[in-house]
């Protein structure tokens, strides 16, 4: 009994010690999943409170939960218009750029550290996978919002290629322990296998999970779990039966992610905070079962190796795999530096450890190191060069809260949205009747100094008070666009990003000039409309934010239609 209580004592104390040390870490602009590594280190063998935890079994177990927890959460929230601009693009960086970074960092190792052609490739294999989670949550904690096109190819990127560092990983683990690398074709088969497996039990997965989400007459506060215990299922089906599970429950994620499921907005609430437990959990596993002591011994071949990996290996896996998509420069040196490392590649150095290949401990020093190395400096510069390679575009406006109607049945996923207003916010002074809308939307009402003034009333909406709208999930955007804080302009900073005056987008450069001087231009686009100059450039990816400069002005996108097409811009002088 008092083993279990000081068992818990102890649990308990690091998940609130990680939770509070996160706000620190917020302020210092540290990546948040260092700070859980770290604090994970300092209660370990060689830390204060010295505790002896040498069990790579339970490590790996606990660590391959929370990657179905973190990658089940990841699909659900990818939507299918990032697909649209960076399916093809994240998927090569996911197949030929994790290749590239195999070889490239096996190199290295061999060259310059003269390890065996079979250890560099396992260790190429294993530091393969970029850490999504890591990213985005600098991202989240600074307030930053980069453009959609290198967001959703990093987040998609991310998602996919750990599946492939997997496979590459037990492939590479299998070939080492038992000698024989002869028999490529079968290794080659299994790759193939794990794919496929993994992409049929993901669909499967997602549809039979759909099918019973409309039919159970379950209580919604069941959805959730019914959710991560069907991921969990899912992954270990698919992985019992030789298929990618990792794979498998993105893809599960994404297909019910984008089904309009009335519960999917409380799935999504508690999914929120799992994968934040799942990820500290996995963080302070990882660094219990390191001893910083024995780190000392490969120190220098971990080194050399992250040096390769960031500035040798990232960069030319990138440049390659983006060439057939026409990346502006800015957007490719964004996310050659941004292939950060997380918990995955020291999860994926237990495989050898748990295979018996010799020097297992090799591997698993030189992850963590990695990962140690890529969190400190790529992590602490993520947002300072974002900025700096001008691709923080300004939020979207979004309620403060949104309610889902699930009880009701409805083909359209019913809620009801709180906006707090405050001065920005074009509902500010108005009432009701005078707002419009652009979508349909229902006012239920508001709330000020804690009384429910009821739409019979027809309020005028002043600061301060908390304006509540019943409407349809799909409509978020357009309905925020009236009545969120910042819906007049977004940010402080809009009309400096987008420009004084707005334009449409099927306007010809012809029209433009004839109320706005463009200075020196090529008479061949007078002709052409904006929004198909905007698409020649881009190669049908144009997203918001993207900028070109013609003669003497800088026209930047404001709105993207549903179609991908631009619908209105914004307009500044060249500076």
């Amino acid at each position: 009994m008092d083993t279990a209580n000081t068992l818990l004592l102890i649990c308990g104390l690091l998940l609130v010690i990680s939770i509070l040390a996160s706000v620190l870490s917020n302020r210092l602009g540290a990546p948040i999943l260092l700070t859980f590594l770290i604090i994970g280190m300092l209660a370990g063998t060689d830390g204060i409170i010295g505790l002896d935890f040498d069990d790579p079994d339970m490590a790996f177990f606990i660590g391959s939960t929370a990657l179905v927890i973190i990658l089940f959460d990841g699909g659900m929230r990818t939507n299918p218009q990032r697909f649209r601009v960076a399916l093809w693009p994240a998927i090569s960086l996911a197949t030929v750029g994790v290749a590239l970074t195999c070889t490239l960092v096996a190199c290295a190792a061999v060259f310059w550290f003269g390890l065996p052609w079979p250890a560099a490739l396992l260790i190429g294999a294993i530091l393969s996978s970029t850490d999504a989670a890591a990213v985005f949550g600098i991202f989240q904690s600074q307030g930053l919002q980069i453009k959609e096109r290198v967001g959703a190819t990093l987040e998609i990127e991310s998602g996919t290629n750990d599946p492939m560092a997997v496979i590459l990983t037990l492939t590479m683990t299998a070939a080492v322990a038992s000698g024989r690398f002869d028999v490529w074709y079968l290794m080659l088969a299994e790759v193939i296998w794990q794919l496929v497996g993994g992409l049929l039990f993901g669909w499967l997965g997602g549809r039979l999970f759909i099918i019973a989400a409309r039919k159970l007459p379950l209580s919604f506060t069941f959805f959730p779990l019914l959710a991560v215990a069907s991921a969990v299922l899912v992954f270990a089906t698919t992985a019992t039966l030789q298929g990618s599970g990792f794979l498998a429950v993105y893809l599960m994620g994404f297909v019910i992610g984008n089904a309009r499921l009335p519960q999917l907005v409380h799935i999504l609430h508690v999914q929120d905070g799992l994968a934040w437990l799942a990820q500290i959990t996995m963080f302070l596993i990882l660094g219990l079962l390191v001893t910083p002591s024995h780190l000392l011994e490969y120190l220098p071949v971990a080194l050399g190796i992250a040096f390769a990996l960031i500035f040798v290996a990232r960069p030319i896996a990138v440049l390659i795999s983006l060439l057939p998509f026409s990346f502006p420069w800015r957007e490719q040196v964004f996310m050659s530096w941004v292939g950060l490392r997380g918990a995955v590649p020291i999860i994926l150095a237990l495989f050898p450890w748990l295979s018996g290949v010799e020097q297992q401990e090799l591997y698993f020093d030189i992850a963590f190191v990695v990962v140690m190395v890529s969190l400190l400096i790529q992590g602490w510069t993520i947002a300072p060069l974002a900025r700096w390679l001008n691709l923080e575009v300004p939020k979207r406006p979004q309620p403060q809260q949104r309610m889902p109607l699930s009880s009701v049945p409805s083909k359209e996923a019913l809620e009801v949205w709180l906006y707090r207003i405050d001065k920005d916010s074009p509902a500010c002074d108005h009432s009701w009747s005078e707002l419009k809308l652009t979508a349909p939307a229902t006012f239920v009402g508001l709330v000020r100094d804690g009384e429910w003034i009821q739409p019979e009333t027809k309020p005028v909406v002043e600061e301060g008070d908390d304006l509540l709208v019943a409407a349809t999930a799909r409509d978020i955007d357009e309905v925020s666009r009236i009545l969120a804080s910042g819906g007049r302009g977004l940010k402080v900073n809009d009309k400096g990003f987008f420009g004084d005056f707005s334009l449409r987008g099927d306007l010809t450069f012809t029209e433009l000039s004839s109320v706005y001087p463009l200075g020196n231009v090529d008479d061949t686009l007078m002709g052409k409309m904006l929004k198909d100059y905007f698409t020649e450039k881009f190669h049908r990816r144009v997203v918001i934010g993207d900028m070109i400069t013609v003669g003497d002005v800088v026209l930047t996108v404001r709105e993207i239609d549903e179609l991908g097409e631009v619908k209105s811009l914004g307009i500044k002088a060249k500076e």
